[in-house]
């Protein structure tokens, strides 16, 4: 079933969401405004119909965005997203539905439909995901919490702290040191595997499960308020990530890298072939850096995640 859908932004960067009315299908759950093709109808044609018909808008101009597998139990769809750059009247929900204005980075995922809060998470996460050098011994602690300062000043929001040569009470230290400086900026530290150390340390802190970890759990390890990211290197882990819940993965490695010799990378063809069939915002890492963000973009990806190649730059 091919789903099409809008985000419309006002002013204030506000999305435009719908509550599913009573007696539908995901009945009194969130969504973005949009609905099903008719046959023979183009995308953006169905598009203008759908909102003109829930909202009462005229859509004007829109471009495609991201392209969304999903299932609801034995339901399939591919969601269509689509960013509406002008429209023309005054949304209210013609169907019966409330509708709200929310900024994204408030917005509470628990209350979307499992589609939607994939898309809402794609609005939420920043475009670079910066991870520590994992060749960072304890005695750099002073090096390692000065750069860490510098990132969150500098406006980056998700930082993981993989420092495999400390302990784990040296981590969670180390976390919690930068906790009111990550919570007044709105930024996420995430703990490498560290599921425990994230639930004790809480509200802006998160884990980064390794894809060992995939089949550990049954279900999302963290609430909703705490960032859950995955590390995948196929189909088969990207899909375990999906029914995990998580917020996104990386996918590695995109391109062989220093740091796993003899490793070939996949290439951003395969990369993109693999993230198109994720249900999941997926950041590309591996042999990439800052100045593959278009390219990584053009791949399908929410972003590029890196370790050398951001810290020797300083980005």
């Amino acid at each position: 079933m091919h789903v099409v859908a809008a985000i419309l932004k006002d002013a204030a960067g506000r999305v435009l969401l719908a509550q599913r009315p009573p007696g539908k299908h995901l009945a009194g759950q969130w969504e973005f405004a949009g609905g099903k093709l008719e046959p023979g109808e183009g995308r953006l044609q169905g598009l203008v119909r759908e909102i003109e018909e829930e909202l009462g808008v005229t859509v004007q101009a829109a471009h495609p965005w991201i392209w969304l597998p999903w299932r609801y139990g034995d339901r399939s769809l591919q969601l269509d997203v689509w960013m509406v750059d002008s429209w023309q009247g005054l949304p209210r929900g013609r169907e019966g539905q409330a509708i709200a204005w929310r900024d994204p980075a408030s917005m509470d995922p628990g209350l979307m439909a499992g589609a939607d809060r994939m898309v809402l998470r794609r609005l939420q996460l920043p475009p670079r995901y910066l991870i520590t050098s994992a060749e960072a011994a304890p005695q750099d602690r002073p090096r390692i919490e000065r750069q860490l300062r510098e990132w969150l000043a500098g406006g980056q929001s998700l930082i993981q702290l993989r420092l495999p040569l400390w302990s784990v009470a040296q981590i969670r230290a180390l976390a919690a040191e930068l906790l009111p400086v990550a919570r007044s900026v709105g930024a996420s530290l995430l703990l490498n595997a560290d599921v425990e150390g994230a639930r004790m340390l809480g509200a802006g802190t998160g884990v980064q499960l390794r894809s060992s970890q995939l089949a550990q759990w049954s279900q999302r390890p963290l609430p909703w308020g705490q960032r859950v990211g995955a590390s995948c290197h196929d189909v088969d882990e990207l899909a375990a990530a999906v029914a995990l819940d998580v917020d996104f993965a990386t996918l590695s490695p995109v391109r062989a890298t220093a740091s796993h010799p003899g490793v070939p990378g996949m290439g951003w063809e395969r990369f993109a072939e693999q993230v198109a069939a994720a249900a999941v915002p997926v950041y590309a890492l591996g042999g990439v850096g800052p100045d593959d963000g278009a390219r990584a973009a053009e791949a399908g990806a929410q972003g590029v995640a890196g370790i050398r190649a951001f810290v020797d730059r300083g980005d």
